[in-house]
């Protein structure tokens, strides 16, 4: 299949540094380039994929020239792909709606997974607007607040076998991994690591948006010691990072659509301890790829616990359920089908996904 892929252009392809969308769709494309498909990625110009490069803007807008309009950028990607678009079989967008008044007249089968949280006013206009347009959710939950929409699957992430390597060793410290804004929890993740008086590393960016925050809730809470601020880290620096921790702490306070470090985390080797909201049921197992909780309190007693968990099974869940190679084949599933069928017809729109059982792998929407 020729198939097109639309990049968001804030970072690029894989990012330089945090990116987790962006890095979901590098793994996409080239899997796909594996796998014999003609695959076009337009992107930021900084990008590398083993497929064809259609560069849009000449660098990643946050690492690139302060004071750019992302709006601008965003008009040359649609401009591009319209441009482009009967060199294709399939257009994948990666963007959410901006694109679909052009995509839905190019007369091109196209779909769209849905990377954000789905619960903000005025979405409900967009979806009744574009009845047609497929979907693709990255969690069951990511769907609830638009039941409406035509949801075609929901494919979880998946990332490559060989990325990480797994460490048997139970880690020293905990592991926080992400932006540092009040829904990713960090501020909770400070008071669980001392209360359970186990060390905290904190790897991750602090937004300009967040500046403020940082300085305010965040800073003096960090002594350099017990509690430290590594910085952002590539995908090099990852693997130590997360091998050597004893679990990731993962208290959200929104719902996460997917929350791509929690595998990455399972990848390692390293349990997870997360809050029960957005999709961490569809993704942590209780009991055996990491802890379930509620509260703070839950999360120190999961601490405790951590003993009780086998690292190997950790990662070996993790090749059960979220290698790359079973992302990929259900999207060309999708592709397949959109070629065959279109549109809403021959989609079991509606239907649900439950969460697998212990031993079984990851189902998407049949």
């Amino acid at each position: 299949m020729r198939i097109a892929q639309l990049a968001p252009l804030a970072e690029s392809v894989p990012p330089k540094l945090y990116g987790g969308t962006e890095r979901v769709i590098a793994w996409l494309v080239d899997e796909l380039v594996e796998l014999g498909h003609d695959v076009t990625l337009f992107a930021s110009g900084d990008s590398k994929t083993k497929g064809k490069l259609h560069p849009v803007w000449p660098r990643a807008l946050r690492l690139g020239r302060r004071g750019t309009d992302p709006n601008a950028a965003c008009a040359l990607l649609i401009e591009a792909i319209a441009d482009r678009a009967g060199d294709f079989d399939v257009i994948h967008s990666h963007v959410d709606w901006l694109p679909l008044p052009v995509l839905s007249r190019t007369g091109v089968p196209f779909l769209t997974t849905m990377h954000g949280r789905l619960d903000l006013p005025g979405l409900s206009d967009v979806i009744g607007a574009f009845p047609d347009a497929a979907f693709v959710a990255i969690s069951d939950d990511q769907r609830r607040p638009l039941p409406d929409a035509n949801w075609i699957a929901t494919i979880q992430h998946g990332l490559p076998n060989d990325l990480f390597r797994p460490s048997c060793e139970r880690g020293s410290y905990l592991a926080f991994l992400g932006r540092l804004t009040a829904d990713k929890g960090p501020e909770a993740a400070i008071r669980i690591a001392r209360a359970a008086r186990t060390p905290l590393r904190i790897a991750a960016k602090i937004p300009r948006s967040e500046t403020a925050y940082f300085k305010k809730k965040l800073e003096p809470n960090i002594d350099g010691g017990e509690i430290q601020l590594v910085g952002e880290v590539d995908e090099i620096g990852k693997q130590p990072f997360l091998a050597g921790a004893a679990a990731l702490l993962f208290p959200i306070a929104w719902p996460e659509p997917f929350g791509l470090v929690m595998i990455e985390a399972m990848a390692c080797g390293t349990p997870v301890i997360a809050y029960r909201a957005g999709s961490v049921p569809e993704v942590v197992e209780d009991g055996v790829t990491g802890f379930i909780v509620d509260n703070e309190d839950q999360a120190i007693r999961a601490v405790n616990e951590l003993g009780r968990l086998d690292r190997r099974v950790v990662r070996a869940r993790f090749e059960e359920r979220f290698a790359a190679s079973r992302m990929v084949k259900e999207y060309e599933r999708r592709y397949r089908e959109l070629l065959g069928r279109g549109g809403r017809e021959g989609f079991e729109t509606g239907s649900t996904i439950s969460r697998p059982e212990v031993g079984t792998a990851s189902e998407s929407l049949r």
